[in-house]
């Protein structure tokens, strides 16, 4: 009896003690997650921090001086100049649905103005920051632009202030489906509209359709809206039938988002921008868009009737190709795989045998940080290599979601899924979609001197700690991320 009326006194007690654990625990972890994403000054071109204590420390080594991040620039066009002007400024922008958001535009809309170029053009974009108080950039997402012109804070440029403003230059060597986006706290700016398309033209047109009726369609999230080219009511595409429609889907969202084409066959032509070989015919399969990736699509259409493209993330907003008599809804279909998909490129150019660099990043979550081995951000040490190298990436997601591994300044090639190599078209990608479980080998060419960030392209697990460098040696920078510059890349 005595023992019964002891734990009933304490229980009373316990709970809130243990409450005040939990809610301790949680507090230090944050201050903690704020104390890694918001050093006071980091380095990024030399940083080798190998513990917390290190970094407690202040203990760094230091690369020897060698060729600044600032003066890789482009080389010699092909084509021609094509000059843009993009002002971020603070708009109450008006939806069509009626309803009006505090948005951050790129001219007064958002997404911003669709940039057209041909391949092998000499791009030229003038950022300007009319109100936007923490600073501005522009990163070219899966454009392998010269370091200096890759739009990270305090990596290769210092945020652009209210009133300053900055100018890009790169050639347009790729032609494919891209985007741009602020990279200065990214999750935050990304989300509240700093973003748009990016489209480089093949000088030739494509083989496949090149009669084909081009639609880009860029799906955001703005704040909690999901858009569509800024739509709230999705988009309607006047083609007739039999036409055949070259469709660009970006997701510029944080989610994954899952596809499904109702009214026809259709083929994954490209995926970030990169053409697939010998694509074949898909019907009734779900094409999953990780965060920042880019898939193109052929759809040719039906005698009659139309095509409807719909988005698990927003049904609200389909994608109509064409008219006539709706199609069927689809249900219980498979998921698209490029493991087997396409046929092999004949005397495939893969180099074999040993890479010069192997590495290994197992992505994950620990409490409210997002990791790659354990560490988050500036903890992470830098994958390093020489230009010329090659190396072979491993990448584990361990849990924490889906995390959408992107890649800056280079395009790799996806070697197998799970240890199953990849029997059909070679995949070259920017951006891999990685699921809980899932295992990849990717191989990459070190054929772009700089600095690189590499990171989870769900930006929340970015700001989380998910963020890495890939520095090649002997190459620096004067720029600085931290509270000091207000430079804050993944906040």
């Amino acid at each position: 009896m005595t023992r019964k009326r002891s734990a009933k006194r304490l229980l009373p007690i316990g709970i809130p003690l243990l409450l005040a654990l939990l809610v301790g625990l949680t507090v230090s972890v944050y201050f903690w997650q704020i104390r890694l994403q918001k050093p006071s000054e980091i380095n990024m071109g030399d940083h080798r921090h190998h513990s917390a204590a290190a970094v407690g420390a202040g203990m760094h080594e230091h690369a020897a001086s060698g060729v600044a991040c600032e003066s890789l620039v482009a080389g010699e066009a092909s084509g021609a100049t094509r000059e843009f002007d993009l002002t971020a400024a603070r708009t109450e922008l008006r939806l069509d649905n009626g309803k009006t958001l505090e948005a951050w535009t790129f001219n007064g809309i958002s997404p911003g103005p669709e940039l057209r170029v041909n391949e092998g053009d000499r791009v030229v974009v003038t950022l300007r920051n009319e109100d936007i108080e923490d600073g501005v950039t522009l990163h070219w997402h899966g454009i392998n632009v010269p370091c200096s012109q890759d739009g990270v804070a305090g990596v290769t440029q210092d945020a652009v202030k209210p009133g300053e403003s900055f100018t890009y230059a790169f050639v347009a060597a790729a032609p494919g489906t891209y985007w741009y986006h602020s990279h200065q706290m990214s999750s935050i700016q990304a989300k509240k509209g700093l973003l748009g398309s990016i489209i480089v033209e093949p000088r030739n047109p494509f083989g496949l359709a090149p009669k084909a009726t081009e639609v880009a369609a860029l799906y955001q999230r703005l704040e909690s809206a999901v858009l569509l080219n800024g739509s709230t009511r999705g988009l309607k595409v006047s083609v007739g039938p039999g036409e055949t429609v070259r469709l660009r889907l970006t997701n510029g969202d944080n989610e994954t988002m899952n596809f499904s084409v109702e009214g026809a066959p259709f083929q994954v032509v490209a995926m970030d921008g990169h053409d697939m070989h010998e694509p074949g015919l898909l019907d009734g399969e779900i094409v999953p868009l990780g965060a920042g990736q880019r898939y193109d699509l052929l759809v040719r259409l039906p005698d009659s009737g139309k095509v409807v493209v719909r988005n698990d993330a927003a049904d609200n907003l389909p994608i109509t190709l064409g008219s006539g008599s709706e199609p069927a809804r689809m249900e219980g279909l498979k998921t698209f795989s490029f493991v087997d998909y396409g046929a092999p490129v004949p005397n495939d150019p893969l180099p074999p045998g040993e890479p010069d660099r192997r590495y290994e990043l197992r992505l994950g979550q620990l409490l409210f940080v997002s990791t790659i081995n354990g560490r988050s951000f500036h903890e992470i040490p830098p994958m390093t290599v020489k230009e010329g190298e090659t190396a072979r990436i491993t990448l584990v997601n361990e849990g924490g979601g889906d995390h959408p591994f992107h890649f800056h300044g280079h395009t790799f090639r996806v070697l197998s899924k799970n240890g199953n190599p990849l029997t059909g078209s070679p995949v070259y990608l920017d951006t891999l979609l990685t699921k809980k479980g899932e295992i990849y080998e990717i191989f990459l060419v070190a054929d772009n001197p700089g600095l690189w960030m590499v990171h989870c392209h769900n930006l929340e697990h970015a700001s989380m700690g998910m963020s890495m460098m890939l520095n090649y040696e002997g190459i620096t920078t004067s720029y600085r991320v931290g509270t000091k510059s207000g430079n804050l890349p993944d906040l």
